[in-house]
């Protein structure tokens, strides 16, 4: 892979550091784990930490509060973390396990009297204002829910002062985005990275970055290579995520990982 090669790069700062609190709301794939009716020994005998809703992180900085992503999970995740005040959701992509519980913002509209901001590209938007027809109908349906939809690219954008740095990657061949802010980076579902974008990652102090499983897989990175990729950007803590039971279970792979490396779980919490 192209990690390897040896890149002479000049790389300016175009961020500022902020004080955050991130905690890993679900760290799971599209189907969770355990995913239902299986029988596999992780799904039947998994600890704890091997128990995953869909992936999402919650991000709090001194008077800021956000997501990244807003899966089938969102509404009981928020219920488990106690968040009371959320200012915005940044999509990384459309897929469902993305965006599924993005109805249940409506609970939000009601107490803090406004719409949500998202923050999306916009083909992820077509999908949006398609699966949640009814938010954007003409004819104002009391309760549904209110989104005020921001369009984002390759260029960093404000989230109610945040600064963000969008990573470009591809899920496949569908552009997907990850997100840096400050010394935190949340990549998911990427099974290609271009080297000018891993320009933007290279002093970054904790990476967080998908690993499906051990085996290939035509839109996700292998823990094989999300390893190597962590390895050539060497910050000071990497954490892997939407992680699915196929990969083992959660103690015995951490075993296997450099130091810098962990798997996350759901409810981990973690200051940068």
């Amino acid at each position: 892979m192209f990690y390897h090669l040896k890149l002479k790069i000049t790389f300016e700062k175009n961020y500022r550091n902020y004080f955050m609190k991130v905690t890993f709301l679900g760290t799971g794939t599209s189907q969770g784990v355990p995913v239902i009716a299986c029988q596999c020994d992780v799904c039947r005998h998994g600890g704890p930490f091997d128990k995953r809703l869909r992936a999402s992180v919650l991000i709090e900085t001194e008077n800021r509060t956000f997501v990244i992503d807003s899966g089938p999970d969102f509404r009981q995740q928020m219920l488990k973390e106690d968040v009371t005040k959320l200012d915005g959701i940044l999509v990384t992509h459309h897929h469902k396990d993305h965006i599924g519980g993005m109805d249940d913002v409506r609970s939000y509209n009601w107490v803090q009297k406004r719409p949500m901001d998202v923050y999306a590209s916009e083909q992820s938007q077509m999908i949006i204002k398609s699966d949640f027809f009814y938010a954007f109908d003409e004819f104002d349906y009391p309760g549904v829910p209110s989104f005020a939809l921001h369009t984002i690219g390759t260029e960093p954008f404000d989230v109610h002062g945040v600064k963000v740095i969008p990573i470009e990657g591809l899920h496949y061949t569908l552009p997907v985005l990850g997100f840096r802010i400050g010394d935190f980076a949340y990549i998911t579902d990427m099974n290609f990275l271009p080297a000018r974008e891993m320009v933007k990652l290279l002093d970054c102090k904790v990476i967080v970055l998908n690993a499906l499983r051990r085996k290939y897989h035509f839109s996700h990175f292998t823990l094989e290579q999300a390893v190597e990729i962590l390895e050539f950007l060497r910050p000071e803590k990497a954490y892997l995520t939407h992680i699915s039971h196929k990969m083992g279970f959660h103690e015995e792979v951490n075993k296997e990982l450099p130091d810098f490396i962990r798997l996350s779980y759901d409810g981990l919490k973690i200051e940068v």
